[in-house]
C-alpha cells in the first residue's frame, strides 16, 4: 500500500510517500493510524490526535471506519482551514 502525507503530517514522519506492507490485524483506517502512530517518533507526533486526520483513499475521502483496500493509495492529512 502506498501511503501519502500531507503539510504538517509529512513534516513530521520525515518523507512525503512510502510504500508499506501492513500487518494483518491492520483492517480499517483507525487501524492503520494506530499502527503508524507506533512506527517511531516522528510518526507518533504526527498521530498523536489521530480523530482529526483527513484520509483519502484513491483520492476518496473516506471515514476512519472504512476498511482498507489489499493495496491502493491512502493520503492521509491535517484538517484544511479556509482563507
Amino acid at each position: 500500500m502506498k501511503l501519502v502525507y500531507f503539510a504538517w503530517v509529512r513534516e513530521r514522519v520525515g518523507h512525503e510517500t512510502e510504500t508499506v506492507s501492513l500487518p494483518g490485524e491492520v483492517v480499517t483506517v483507525s487501524d492503520l493510524l494506530d499502527w503508524l502512530k507506533a512506527r517511531g517518533e516522528g510518526y507518533a507526533a504526527a498521530f498523536a490526535h489521530p480523530e482529526i486526520i483527513r484520509v483519502a483513499i484513491d483520492r476518496k475521502h473516506v471515514a476512519h471506519d472504512m476498511e482498507l483496500p489489499p493495496d491502493g493509495e491512502v493520503a492521509l492529512f491535517p484538517p484544511m482551514t479556509g482563507g
